[in-house]
């Protein structure tokens, strides 16, 4: 997916831990002047108020603050996730793919199984049959195996699964470290270019 064809990715924000990784994921693409519908979760509004201190509804200029003013360059839209009625909840809006970071093992399981009980599920499966990009972030340890099984299930279905596992080669000395190792790899899978960590040197 280039930069210059693809402005519109949804990011879904649901219960499990790793609220730092799904803000930084979506102020790297308002940076990339995306247009970002975000849906969160109950569980994911908790989320952001227990790891940031930040409601879902005040996530704008808590970007703007942290991350500056270049966060400004793209735009940011807030779905309830009982909106089942929202644009994209149908294949002929046009987004042009999605994450949910952190993705919790019930989001999980909704996605594998088709549920569409919510509007982040509902979303989600519209990028599977529509054959858009679908990237799922777990952040969960250890997985039982109805949980490894739901993944396999999900990939199966043309979603990657891309686990919240920061890595340590690029010497990372604060939390942000982490957080923009895993924001790159969000960008990375999207198909966007980033500088967001350094690129494996042999």
């Amino acid at each position: 997916m280039s930069d210059e064809s693809r402005r519109s990715i949804t990011i879904a924000i649901t219960g499990a831990s790793g609220a730092l990784y799904a803000v930084r994921t979506v102020a790297a693409l308002l940076e990339r002047a995306f247009h970002v519908e975000l849906v969160v979760s109950d569980f994911g509004r908790r989320l952001l108020m227990e790891e940031l201190s930040v409601s879902a509804d005040r996530l704008l200029p808590h970007l703007i603050e942290t991350y500056g003013a270049t966060v400004e360059r793209g735009s940011l839209q807030l779905h309830s996730n009982k909106d089942l009625g929202a644009g994209i909840a149908s294949g002929s809006h046009g987004c042009d793919g999605m994450v949910i970071v952190p993705c919790s093992m019930k989001t999980l399981a909704g996605v594998a199984h088709g549920l569409s009980r919510n509007l982040a599920e509902r979303a989600a499966d519209v990028m599977l049959k529509e054959r858009r990009p679908l990237i799922l972030v777990p952040r969960e340890t250890p997985m039982s195996l109805p949980q490894l099984r739901n993944m396999v299930t999900c990939a199966e279905a043309g979603a990657m699964v891309l686990p919240a596992m920061p890595a340590f080669y690029q010497g990372p000395k604060e939390l942000s470290d982490l957080a923009d190792f895993m924001a790159g790899k969000i960008l990375a899978a999207l198909g966007l270019k980033h500088d967001l960590y350094p690129a494996w040197k042999e």
